[in-house]
């Protein structure tokens, strides 16, 4: 017989596999019917009977971040798309670590049902591990006067409530949750470590390839007069009530910039964010801050080679370019681009929260070449969750998946399930002394202060 949990609003009939019970798309919230679409989340509506577990929730609504690349959401889908879904050893256990899985995706896209999330590995592994549904784009992080902003993380902080409330008759410790995620995700877990509203609701935290995205609330604004104006929308008439009526799809085609990563991003509001989150972590979370290598390699797939500049991306972020030039000689334009941006973007956020945390962080870097776009954005996903055939498994593992993969995913899931559980990854703790970083690679290595040269061009532009 299928295992059945009741949690605090029904049943849910669980789907057995191997290693791990799955129970998906369970709703934290309500559907975001009307208004609600630019509103805090509300407790989801308690449902008789049992709840299949076999499925997951309609996706939040979204439009596209490639060009040409369909949207993972139709306007056909449910309102229904606040949920969560849930792996565990043993729904019968007590006391299981919990590790809560944020997706990026640029704060424009994302889905818990994407086959690179899948945490049957990871739960097999002895932890419960649940992913979750956050709203994205406009509806989560456009600006909007009357109502709340960063309404995408209220919805993750919803979550992590109902982790709170219901994780333990999955089998999970409530007082030992782990939260992770990567890019837009990773940066979600930063700016919750440093959130006065998240503390209790998690222990420790992974982020994997922090963002610098934090936005000013005048440049929020703006985006939303950006969008308003593409709409036909006048500025006096720019509410929650007037964008509510408009399709979600009319807004997800006009949101987006030309040659701009993402329009989105944590907008201060003096309320659930107040600074750059490394200026203010939490000490009592345990940390792990980390990023890739070659992380903007991805991104200049999408790039025409006219604006590969690297003077323009050095006056852009207010670095020298001198500097980079004196430090990396042989490097190509190209190459010199990719690694200001890399640097910008993720490098130094994530470093900054490694040094500057009060309380216990470790770092890493993934240098593990992968066979199309070395160690690009993103490569540290499949890893993470030993899922290889979900998309970006299959974009940037290829097929068949490389040996080496297979060995780096076995040590980095033993490094995340030993950090769940214990708080300790496997290696040294950073100090700023001697920053010692674990080096994900074949083999994998510790050694001190590997971006030295970079860390110091940074701190020397500000």
């Amino acid at each position: 017989m299928d295992p059945i949990v009741k949690t605090t609003r029904g049943a849910v009939r669980g789907i057995p596999g191997t290693g791990c019970v799955a129970f998906k798309g369970i709703p934290y919230a309500a559907p975001l019917d009307g208004l609600r679409r630019f509103q805090a989340p509300v407790d989801a509506p308690s449902w008789d009977g049992t709840r299949d577990g076999s499925r997951f929730s309609a996706d939040p609504p979204q439009g596209t971040f490639l060009p040409g690349l369909p949207s993972a959401w139709q306007p056909t889908q449910s309102t229904d798309c606040l949920s969560v879904n849930v792996w565990t050893p043993d729904p019968g256990a007590r006391g299981l670590p919990v590790m809560v899985w944020l997706y990026g995706g640029a704060f424009l896209i994302g889905t818990s049902r994407q086959p690179d999330y899948d945490g049957a590995t990871l739960a097999a592994g002895g932890v419960v591990v649940v992913t979750v549904n956050y709203r994205v784009g406009f509806e989560g992080f456009g600006w909007l006067p009357g109502v709340p902003q960063n309404r995408g993380f209220l919805d993750q902080l919803a979550a992590l409530r109902w982790v709170q409330d219901n994780i333990a008759r999955f089998g999970g410790d409530p007082d030992n949750v782990t939260l992770f995620g990567e890019s837009a995700g990773a940066t979600a877990v930063a700016v919750l470590t440093a959130a006065g509203a998240a503390r209790g609701l998690f222990h420790r935290a992974i982020g994997q390839s922090i963002a610098n995205g934090c936005l000013r609330e005048t440049r929020a604004r703006r985006t939303t007069e950006r969008i308003a104006a593409a709409l036909g929308v006048p500025a006096t008439e720019v509410t929650a009530e007037a964008f509510a009526r408009i399709p979600a799809e009319d807004i997800h085609r006009v949101q987006s910039v030309p040659g701009e990563i993402t329009p989105y991003g944590p907008v201060i509001d003096g309320d659930l964010i107040v600074d750059h989150p490394w200026l203010g972590l939490r000490p009592e979370v345990d940390l792990i801050a980390g990023y890739n290598r070659d992380e903007y390699r991805l991104f200049v797939l999408n790039e025409p080679s006219s604006v590969q500049d690297p003077a323009a991306s050095a006056e852009a972020f207010g670095v020298s370019l001198e500097d980079y030039r004196a430090a990396y000689p042989a490097m190509s334009d190209q190459e010199l681009h990719v690694l200001i941006r890399s640097d910008a973007i993720f490098r130094i956020p994530a470093i900054r929260c490694a040094e500057n945390h009060p309380g216990r962080s470790y770092s890493y870097e993934l240098t593990w070449a992968g066979p199309l776009l070395g160690a690009c954005h993103g490569l540290d996903v499949p890893l993470t969750f030993g899922s290889f055939s979900g998309p970006l498994g299959t974009m940037l593992l290829g097929n068949p998946v490389p040996p080496e993969a297979e060995m780096l995913s076995a040590q980095i899931r033993k490094a995340w399930l030993s950090f769940a559980a214990t708080g300790d990854p496997g290696w040294p703790e950073y100090e700023p002394g001697t920053a010692l970083t674990r080096i994900w690679d074949v083999p994998v290595s510790v050694v001190s202060d590997p971006e030295a040269t970079s860390r110091r061009i940074w701190a020397r532009s500000t």
